[in-house]
């Protein structure tokens, strides 16, 4: 984390003073089936059809094993800039991610999964703020369609 931005604005939101993962705390395994979406609306979902929830993407079948495909979605999720592993948990092929704004450092949340039927989910959500200017929803579309490359 470098510039005087990120330092103000640590000022009032604390993880803008951190790096990668630093200072949040540990997430916990997500339940995508049972998910509850926070209001305000700062987050994205992509999943499969089906939840109890409405995804804002609704995610497709991918031909390859499940636990091929999560380290695939893994891989992609890491070669996205500003983009750092916090927590895995692969009895649920879940993993989740911090990305960082790049003018700002702000940190948003995101976790993927994989489906023992080859479906991802992924819910990307902002730690700070009201609003994400689509940012969630924009990041979703990108890593999926990193996905559908790598594959």
């Amino acid at each position: 984390m470098t510039g005087l931005l990120p330092r103000l604005l640590a000022i009032v939101y604390p993880a803008c003073a951190t790096a990668g993962a630093d200072g949040l705390p540990a997430p916990q395994r997500i339940d995508f089936a049972a998910l509850a979406r926070p209001r305000p609306r700062n987050s994205a979902l992509a999943a499969p059809p089906g939840l109890h929830v409405l995804p804002d993407i609704v995610t497709r079948r991918r031909e390859m094993p499940p636990l091929r495909l999560y380290e695939t979605l893994k891989r992609v999720a890491l070669a996205q800039r500003r983009t750092f592993l916090h927590a895995e948990f692969p009895e649920q092929l879940q993993a989740h991610f911090v990305a960082r704004s790049a003018q700002c450092n702000f940190p948003d949340l995101v976790a993927i999964q994989v489906t023992p039927d080859s479906m991802p989910a992924l819910y990307s959500r902002s730690i700070y703020g009201r609003s994400d200017f689509g940012v969630n929803r924009w990041r979703l579309v990108a890593w999926l369609t990193a996905l559908d490359a790598a594959i």
